[in-house]
């Protein structure tokens, strides 16, 4: 994949460096990275699940932290003893992971379960009041009682 180079963008603009370096980071390949395998779907208007398969994890081998729009995901396995038997095959997957994912503004981690060897973890999009559509009176040239309301719509 090409590289795109967004240096003239950064002449003209301003305060949109994040965002061209999420572009950048997002361009970049992921070292072909498919464990652990997830989903990712809308729940509602503004909320979200993202749902990731990891069985034979414990709650307390999984840790989610959520920072300045980044939501990271890892997985370590706690050392197990040998016990009287041997392991002759292993085809479920125990291997260490971390897995982050970028979340738009006003995105925020709601809450996360761990159910049947998957783990859901929940998104909402709470949008702050001073975004929100609010109604403005407009006030009439003769100063009636008689104002009229009218709502803004949401962009």
């Amino acid at each position: 994949m090409r590289h795109v180079d967004f240096a003239p963008l950064y002449r003209s603009t301003v305060g949109f460096d994040r965002l061209f370096s999420m572009l950048d980071t997002l361009s970049q390949p992921d070292n072909g990275q498919t464990y652990p395998p997830y989903n990712i779907e809308r729940t509602g208007e503004n909320a979200y699940r993202i749902t990731m398969a990891v069985a034979g994890f414990d709650e307390s081998e999984l840790s989610i932290e959520s920072r300045e729009n980044t939501l990271t995901v890892k997985g370590e396995k706690a050392e197990k003893e040998e016990g009287p038997s041997e392991t002759l095959y292993r085809g479920i997957a125990g291997r260490a992971f971390e897995r982050r994912f970028q979340l738009a503004e006003h995105v925020e981690v709601k809450g996360a379960s761990l159910k049947n060897g998957l783990l859901h973890i929940d998104l909402v999009r709470v949008i702050p009041e001073a975004m929100k559509p609010r109604k403005i009176a407009i006030a009439t040239a003769a100063g009636n009682a008689n104002e009229k309301q009218i709502e803004a719509s949401a962009a």
